[in-house]
């Protein structure tokens, strides 16, 4: 948990020399020589990082529509997203379904995005932030050095490949003169989550790292802490990222994406499905929610039909 964050991606040969990731794949990973026009096509591989329930909630989403419009679609799971980024851009893997690159992955897709192709936003107002439990008398990240010794001297972090801890380390932290009285515990989300369970649960102090959208910030009572200064930068899209040459070779899938977005209804409602109804990778989660907004796959799949 003390481990610290890099400031550059490990490759994928790297990581997987240390044991760091776990690739879980359907078949293999060769990347599509035939579209569909409209009567399915393939096969098509799909990146997402387990925990990050809007990675596999698109994930699974785009796999349902395009198999049932008769694609060949595998959705294959790396253990963080620089190696995910590096498959895609090695044409590995095909689609990253839900990526954040104008600022919270754009250490990323500033090393990949000539060989990534940016297929289109399908959300427009993510978020990152520190956020403590609402009883908490803490109201910005300013005041956190007056309460160091209450919390312990910690901020609890998610993964260290992850780009909100890159941003909280190497620039929040910094600028708020944090490096002195605080250290950012990097583990997982799950982990995270688990400790701001416990100090709610014990109305004890905890400051955890957050961003919209996700499903903690509205089942668990937490404010986000003022960020005077705008380190954190402003809201971001979410895009859907694809391997170079994927709109050629599927410009029918690459029309899908380009015209699909969610509402922050839409996005919560499938995220409290998958958290709070099913196992939060689980792909029948995302089968519950599309019988219960078949107009979003009715929508997607006219474009398949159509065609470019």
């Amino acid at each position: 948990m003390n481990s610290k964050s890099a400031t550059k991606p490990l490759s994928l040969a790297a990581m997987l020399a240390i044991g760091g990731l776990v690739l879980a794949g359907c078949g293999d990973t060769e990347t599509a020589d035939t579209g569909g026009n409209g009567d399915g096509g393939g096969p098509i591989s799909i990146g997402a990082v387990p925990g990050w329930t809007d990675q596999t909630g698109m994930a699974y989403l785009y796999e349902h529509v395009l198999e049932e419009n008769g694609y060949d679609v595998t959705v294959e799971t790396l253990g963080d997203n620089a190696p995910l980024f590096q498959a895609v851009a090695q044409g590995d893997i095909d689609l990253f379904g839900s990526t954040w690159p104008e600022r919270t992955h754009d250490v990323y897709w500033e090393e990949h995005q000539d060989s990534l192709e940016d297929l289109g936003t399908y959300y427009d107002d993510a978020k990152l932030f520190l956020a403590v439990p609402e009883y908490s008398e803490i109201q910005s990240i300013e005041d956190l050095p007056d309460h160091a010794e209450e919390l312990d001297g910690q901020i609890m972090g998610i993964e260290p490949g992850a780009g909100l801890s890159i941003i909280t380390e190497d620039e929040v932290m910094p600028h708020y003169g944090l490096d002195d009285d605080f250290e950012l515990q990097l583990s997982s989300t799950s982990a995270m989550i688990s400790d701001l369970e416990n100090a709610i649960d014990n109305e004890s102090e905890i400051v955890v790292t957050l961003w919209t959208p996700f499903w903690a910030t509205t089942n668990y009572d937490v404010r986000e802490l003022e960020d005077p200064d705008g380190v954190y930068g402003e809201p971001e899209g979410l895009h859907t990222l694809g391997r170079e040459g994927f709109a050629e070779d599927f410009p029918e899938v690459a029309t899908m994406i380009e015209n699909f977005s969610l509402t922050d209804e839409q996005f919560g409602d499938l995220e409290d499905t998958m958290v709070n109804e099913f196992d939060d990778d689980d792909p029948a989660a995302v089968q519950a929610w599309v019988e219960e907004n078949p107009e979003i796959v009715e929508e997607m799949s006219a474009d398949l039909e159509g065609g470019s």
